[in-house]
């Protein structure tokens, strides 16, 4: 059986195909992705999308927890699930899973527990792997996390805590001016596992050191990291200097001002950017009093804060982002969808079947209005929601 969709427009991201179509198995896997009058097989089930923009299934590779949920914390098992299944309705087919915790033994159980749930297929979005944020990170650039969770980098204690991941943890962010970082780094790379760079005080030769060996990603672009000056690049010069490293970037307006994201994709292109959410237990909730990362934060307005105002995550969801780089940084759409999708498929070790539009690829598809709102997601060519 073929299901073909018929939307207005197809971004792939490598085009904008309008008049286009896709067509997939009943696997969800697609067998075809372009202009209808090329589409080599009979429909046998139709969707009508013909008022909305498909784009590939949003990838979410660094988010804490929303809808009062919080990865590590109550009963894994369900939070799991409900998240999968409520954050379908923002686009997401995708997500990784950050935890951090108060000590190795906490970790490396969470770890262990989240590995044997991840085996499961989900009904929802699909969970794709850990990303551990901590605790080898300078206590200098803590940002929201408790510095009591933070401690210097021990090789025997990533090694349990790979061990304990069974292949699934993704990244991990560390900071690359700790004593031990490059064997750690090194570590890391050897099990498949990207070393991120993060909430760091780094000098840039530092930084650009690690970025130039094995660390190849960044965790949250310009935040809790040593910033630019004309004489003192620090970490953000080795960042935008970089000729390899993936980024991330919250997004929302709030974290990083527009301008500071187009100098961004300017120097690292949009095929390095990732766009994430940081989000938090509050995302998808009122404003209110959230635990995050052992502290308290109260979202006002949207923006969610510690008491000293120090930003603690985000209340962002990944439309959102994709939204917010088409309006306030003019990004074209195939770029946004591309920071959105295909790019963190592909730093995740999924980009030969996420994150595009083509064929052999699974049919993960994000549909939008014309405000770039999600009116349907479909995974594995699905619907798993309709507005």
């Amino acid at each position: 059986m073929v299901t073909t969709l018929y939307p207005q427009k197809l971004i792939t991201p490598d085009a904008v195909i309008t008049q286009g179509c896709v067509q997939w198995d009943e696997n969800g896997t697609i067998l075809f992705a372009g202009a209808i009058t090329q589409a080599p097989f009979n429909k046998d089930t139709a969707i009508d999308a013909t008022t909305l923009t498909a784009v590939p299934g949003l990838i979410d590779m660094h988010v804490h927890g929303g809808f009062g949920i919080t990865f590590g914390l109550g009963e894994l098992a369900i939070g799991l699930e409900e998240y999968a299944q409520k954050v379908v309705q923002y686009g997401v087919t995708g997500f990784i899973l950050t935890i951090s915790g108060p000590d190795s033994a906490f970790l490396t159980d969470r770890i262990a527990r989240y590995a044997a749930l991840l085996e499961k297929k989900y009904d929802g979005a699909q969970p794709l792997g850990i990303h551990l944020e901590g605790p080898f990170l300078n206590p200098a650039r803590h940002g929201a996390f408790n510095p009591d969770w933070i401690h210097g980098i021990s090789i025997m204690e990533m090694q349990r805590y790979i061990d304990a991941g069974q292949g699934w943890i993704r990244h991990v962010s560390l900071a690359p001016e700790l004593d031990g970082s490059a064997q750690a780094a090194q570590l890391l790379e050897r099990n498949g596992i990207r070393a991120a760079l993060g909430h760091s005080d780094a000098d840039y030769e530092t930084a650009a050191q690690a970025l130039a060996a094995d660390f190849t990603h960044v965790t949250h672009t310009f935040n809790t990291q040593s910033g630019l000056h004309h004489r003192r690049p620090g970490v953000v010069g080795a960042i935008l200097t970089s000729e390899r490293a993936s980024a991330e970037l919250v997004a929302d307006g709030q974290h990083v001002h527009p301008a500071a994201v187009r100098i961004l994709v300017k120097c690292l292109g949009p095929e390095r950017v990732c766009l994430i959410t940081d989000a938090m237990p509050g995302a998808g909730l009122p404003d209110g009093s959230y635990q995050l990362l052992g502290r308290e934060v109260q979202v006002v307005n949207g923006a969610a804060r510690l008491p000293d105002g120090t930003i603690a995550g985000s209340t962002v969801m990944m439309n959102d982002c994709l939204r917010n780089m088409a309006t306030l940084v003019n990004t074209p759409l195939p770029d946004a969808a591309r920071m959105a999708a295909t790019n963190p498929a592909r730093v995740l070790g999924y980009g030969d079947k996420l994150g595009r539009l083509i064929k052999g690829y699974t049919a993960d598809i994000a549909l939008l209005d014309g405000d770039l709102r999600v009116k349907m997601t479909i995974r594995k060519g699905k619907i798993i929601f309709k507005e």
